[in-house]
């Protein structure tokens, strides 16, 4: 993962991204004629961890939601504004929404495998359905590959062929890990990925993101302060307002957000003055 600047360095450096990978543009959304998020813009940078956090209700996850185009699948949900992906608008003109769910993967709250598939059939699952592996043996070794990645092949090698329900929670969240790394994103969305789990699997969970970093760009929602601290470059704090309308309020590297937060309501949170 990259290494963190010191307070110093960040006080004196514009609060720019070099390397954008992920740049979102005034992106609101809607649930019927609900509106959810306003105008929120975020920048994410390449190879690192981004940590979203707020209180419930603020917009958080429909954020997260529009950054992969997930959110327009809901029964009257829509979003408007722009997500850039390496300078392209996943929201333009003849871009397909599965491409884009490929190209920006997702992990979710509760682990969710595939029931009555395999561990090694829960891998191979996303590669098998886009074309992008037919050959049983390459379907195989990209499986490998991404258990591997996701922390969990050197547990499941002598059981690829037992039912992925008979995991734990904690590897059922990192075969999901798998299953999403396994089509090649650039991406990862994560939305609370260790809220369900017990303190070792979160902490094998954080060891992993930080190891995904390398290769990854990596976004999450939390609602664990000390997660955010722990793990995250940049940090992202959200905010509803009286009409329970999320807002971006500041963004930042991870350390100065923490001790020194440019909004008092920033502030005001993490000190635990509400929220």
């Amino acid at each position: 993962m990259m290494e963190r600047p010191t307070l110093a360095a960040e006080e004196a450096a514009p609060e720019t991204i070099a390397d954008v990978a992920l740049d979102a543009r005034d992106v609101n959304a809607w649930y019927g004629k609900k509106l959810a998020i306003r105008d929120v813009s975020l920048e994410f940078g390449r190879n690192s961890i981004t940590a979203i956090m707020g209180p419930s209700g603020c917009g958080k996850t429909t954020f997260l939601r529009c950054l992969n185009r997930i959110h327009e699948s809901a029964m009257g949900a829509r979003s408007a504004g722009q997500v850039m992906l390496d300078g392209r608008d996943i929201y333009g003109p003849g871009t397909n929404p599965v491409v884009t769910r490929r190209r920006i993967g997702m992990v979710f709250q509760r682990p969710n495998p595939f029931p009555t598939m395999s561990i090694l059939e829960n891998v191979t699952a996303g590669p098998r359905r886009t074309g992008l592996l037919k050959n049983p043996r390459l379907l195989r070794e990209s499986a490998e590959e991404a258990l591997t990645k996701a922390a969990l092949f050197g547990e499941v090698k002598d059981k690829l062929g037992a039912p992925a329900a008979t995991l734990s929670g904690g590897q059922q969240q990192r075969l999901c890990i798998a299953r999403a790394l396994a089509v090649k994103p650039e991406v990862l969305l994560m939305d609370e990925p260790t809220s369900a789990l017990d303190p070792l699997s979160t902490l094998k969970i954080e060891e992993l993101m930080e190891n995904l970093a390398s290769d990854f760009t990596v976004i999450i929602v939390t609602h664990n302060l000390q997660q955010a601290a722990r793990v995250s470059d940049y940090t992202a704090f959200m905010l509803g307002d009286a009409d329970r309308v999320g807002m971006l309020v500041e963004h930042g590297p991870t350390q100065r957000i923490f001790t020194h937060p440019r909004d008092s309501r920033t502030e005001d949170y993490i000190t635990g003055r509400f929220g």
